[in-house]
């Protein structure tokens, strides 16, 4: 309210301010008929002004915000998998009994078109994770994500994430499994119901975090060929792949 009533003033001390002017200038040089040609002259170029501002200015604005923004969240998404992302997604990958199904498809190349990869989101979407938390050891992904809460919160507090709802999805997921995972003493001798649990969770977190890294290969292949290059020997579905460059 004080806000808006300090723009009122404002407005309303600018417009005397312009009257006043007027009245000085008729006061000085009498010519009543040339301040109002410049005064019709001046109105009728204010709706110019205000498509010139308004939706080519603004939009050109906008734009370039928008493109800094997105590369300001690539970078943070890019931290993501270093820190977390990558490694997570090849353990999560042994308990999704339907893996192979798309394994094969997920192996990158620098030859990949924009085809490919829209080919490829396309199949994720359809694809059916079985999740089955008995086939690898709990106890390895609650000590590593435990480990990486503080750095999670810290991704969470990232106001560039406020426009990127789907990775905002994928890091609650991924937090909530590791409350989950830490709430609970030991994980080796769980009930059937709480494997169950514990697979949905984890089937939350896989099926974002698969299509949030395919995304990300994507801007890497488009922007960044040379960390394209790592990503793809660092490919937690490719059971070649090597850090080392062969070739």
């Amino acid at each position: 309210m004080k806000r808006l009533n300090w723009q009122i003033l404002l407005g309303s001390l600018l417009i005397a301010l312009s009257i006043l002017l007027y009245l000085f200038h008729y006061t000085v040089f009498r010519d009543l008929h040339h301040i109002f040609i410049y005064l019709v002259g001046d109105i009728a170029f204010v709706p110019i002004e205000v498509l010139l501002v308004t939706l080519i200015i603004h939009r050109l604005l906008s734009v370039r915000e928008k493109r800094a923004l997105l590369h300001k969240m690539n970078m943070v998404i890019g931290t993501f998998f270093s820190e977390v992302g990558t490694e997570l997604l090849g353990y999560l990958s042994k308990l999704d009994k339907n893996t192979d199904q798309i394994a094969e498809q997920l192996i990158l190349t620098s030859s990949w078109s924009e085809k490919e990869f829209y080919r490829v989101s396309d199949r994720l979407k359809n694809h059916n994770y079985s999740i089955e938390s008995r086939r690898e050891d709990l106890k390895w992904l609650r000590n590593y994500l435990i480990g990486k809460r503080n750095f999670l919160l810290r991704l969470l507090n990232n106001p560039n994430l406020l426009e990127h709802d789907s990775f905002t999805n994928l890091l609650w997921a991924v937090f909530h499994l590791a409350e989950e995972l830490a709430a609970r003493r030991q994980v080796e001798h769980l009930s059937n119901t709480d494997y169950q649990h514990l697979s949905g969770d984890i089937h939350r977190v896989y099926a974002l975090l698969i299509s949030e890294w395919l995304d990300y290969m994507h801007h890497l292949k488009k922007n960044y060929p040379y960390l394209f290059s790592l990503a793809m020997r660092t490919n937690p579905f490719d059971p070649n792949a090597s850090i080392y460059v062969t070739a």
